[in-house]
């Protein structure tokens, strides 16, 4: 559905980098049965996919005004999109 709604896709310096991938692996390790394995799991998958967005040059949202200067920075999106997974699988973690 967001990507659908912002018609953006993984690789776009967007949130999507960091929740397609997080998706993509909650798919594979969905019939496992340890949940903290998993949390640490779903924490790396989305400190690289938050991290991936650092060399992109944004296509779509307000970075995509930037051009070549939003190079180097981490977006906005994808970094608060990381930390709020980061918070759950803590969460899950700490219990």
């Amino acid at each position: 559905a967001m990507k659908r709604r912002g018609k953006a896709d993984l690789g776009e310096k967007t949130m999507l980098d960091v929740l397609i991938p997080v998706s993509n692996e909650l798919k594979k390790l969905s019939d496992q049965d340890d949940v903290k394995n998993t949390a640490e799991k779903i924490k790396e998958v989305a400190e690289k996919g938050m991290l991936s967005t650092k060399d992109l040059i944004a296509t779509k949202g307000r970075a995509s005004f930037l051009g070549d200067r939003a190079k180097g920075h981490i977006d906005p999106g994808a970094r608060s999109s990381q930390l709020a997974i980061e918070a759950i699988c803590n969460s899950i973690l700490n219990k």
